[in-house]
């Protein structure tokens, strides 16, 4: 029998956090305690703000239920562990998907593990190798999460950075968000000692420190991180423009494309048109619009017209007679 009513709470959790129906008799006689404690203890996660619901009936079945919040989970090793292994696989890859707040949930869990369920991830992720697209841009999750804590704590960060001529450099800067776009993540920060904004490639940055030195964020020059990154990579970069037409909603085709590409126009109700400028290589572009899963066209740059193609040859040629 659990006396200890904290305890109890965390197995019950635990329990509920099962997707299915847990009888009260059934759940009694999994904590040891009478039909009565359990729905005593079934009001309290109520207050605590967890959507328990009640199905009425001679058993009087519980299950937690979607709410208007998300409330703490309870999970076991096994559970802790495989989320962590997934969410440290994609950070250090910058897969498409993973974002800033798969990143600051990886900091969080990450915080609070055991040493002994830490090291079986390090573990884990060491004895996988992951398919990326073969620039070498991998990650230390860590640096990531500690760049993710700082963004949201609001905290000054030091680093090392080396930029693309090999030059090496301190940087004190307050960061401002952290953006991936499917091949590699940037931190977009103000930097102090040059006063002013600037993106770095977080696979070139080591040493990440946490100053603990809180600060008031600037307004950003433009109206978000992905926007400034993406003029900032047309500046330093030989960029060109495409446009590309779907075969696809505008609305339906916008859940596909990474802002950093442009945001989709619509022609008519089943079909749109994005335009944009990039300075990815043409056949990475081709391989990202044909992931999209819709028919499309290519309408210029040439080059990406001769991408398409060459891709699609291979793809054929692939399958076979």
């Amino acid at each position: 029998m659990t006396t200890d009513t904290p305890a109890r709470l965390l197995q019950l959790l635990s329990l509920l956090q099962t997707p299915r129906e847990w009888p009260g008799g059934e759940l009694a006689d999994r904590l040891g305690v009478s039909r009565r404690t359990v729905r005593r203890d079934i009001d309290r996660l109520r207050e605590l703000g967890y959507p328990v619901q009640a199905t009425l009936g001679a058993e009087g079945g519980y299950r937690l239920v979607a709410g208007k919040a998300m409330p703490p989970l309870v999970l076991d090793d096994e559970e802790a562990v495989a989320i962590a292994v997934g969410l440290r696989a994609g950070a250090g890859h910058a897969l498409e998907g993973v974002d800033e707040a798969s990143v600051r949930a990886l900091a969080k869990l990450e915080q609070v593990l055991p040493a002994r369920l830490r090291h079986r991830v390090s573990t884990l992720q060491a004895a996988t190798t992951p398919l990326t697209s073969g620039d070498g841009a991998s990650i230390a999750p860590e640096t990531l999460t500690v760049m993710a804590s700082t963004v949201a704590g609001r905290e000054r960060l030091r680093f090392a950075y080396r930029a693309g001529d090999g030059t090496a450099s301190r940087r004190l800067t307050e960061p401002y968000r952290l953006v991936s776009t499917g091949r590699r993540w940037y931190l977009v920060a103000y930097d102090l000692d040059r006063a002013d904004w600037r993106t770095f490639r977080v696979d070139r940055v080591s040493d990440p420190f946490a100053t603990g030195t809180r600060f008031t964020p600037r307004e950003l020059p433009t109206g978000s991180a992905a926007e400034y990154l993406r003029r900032s990579m047309q500046r330093h970069q030989e960029s060109y423009d495409f446009e590309v037409t779907f075969g696809a909603p505008a609305e339906a085709v916008a859940t596909r494309v990474p802002s950093w590409l442009g945001v989709p126009e619509a022609i008519d109700e089943g079909s749109c048109r994005l335009r944009g400028r990039t300075a990815d290589a043409a056949d990475w572009l081709a391989v990202r619009l044909a992931l999209l899963g819709y028919e499309f066209t290519v309408r210029e740059p040439t080059e990406l017209v001769r991408s398409v193609r060459e891709l699609g040859g291979r793809l054929v040629r692939a399958g076979g007679d």
